[in-house]
């Protein structure tokens, strides 16, 4: 009995330490671009997983991203799961998200639309680069594991806070497949 209670006990010790180094990982401190960044160009390329934000043709950071559940595709209607690929523009900033901050995305476009009309359709819209649910955002990097959102791009918490910084409205996101 005494054996099983010391496995049993460097289980746990070995379960703890994982866990916490997991935690340190998720969480690990994130170094922000300078103060005056400003980016005029967001590209988000869904099969490489990640958002990759220019200023003046310059790369200034990529970011891993989680995506739509439902990743492969276009986004064609409300309720696939899908985020929508084409050209479109951060049109707006939310505060008061109930993800950590959030850039609106101009989904659907005229064209977007005018295809979901004619299929008998709703495009669906509310797209969004947005951080983690509000309350979760201990989850840190360990979000990008799973495409988990209803055709949303997500980053981290600290990421997004500094997408909402350097992203002025108006500015181009390309969404690639």
């Amino acid at each position: 009995m005494v054996g099983v209670s010391r496995k049993l006990a460097a289980s746990l010790r070995v379960t703890t330490i994982l866990a916490i180094a997991g935690a340190i990982w998720a969480n690990a401190a994130f170094s922000p671009l300078p103060i005056d960044a400003k980016a005029d160009l967001l590209v988000a390329e869904k099969g490489q997983r990640r958002l990759l934000a220019y200023s003046h043709g310059r790369l200034l950071r990529a970011y891993p991203v989680s995506l739509g559940r439902d990743p492969i595709g276009a986004k064609e209607r409300q309720g696939d799961r899908r985020t929508p690929e084409g050209r479109y523009v951060i049109d707006g900033h939310n505060p008061a998200s109930s993800f950590h901050r959030a850039l609106h995305v101009s989904y659907p476009s005229v064209a977007d639309a005018a295809r979901a009309h004619a299929g008998g359709y709703d495009p669906g819209g509310e797209i969004m680069v947005h951080g983690i649910h509000n309350g979760l955002g201990w989850i840190g990097r360990a979000q990008r594991f799973v495409d988990w959102t209803v055709g949303c791009i997500a980053v981290t918490d600290p990421e997004i806070e500094e997408l909402y910084r350097i992203v002025p409205d108006g500015t181009p996101i390309e969404i690639r497949p």
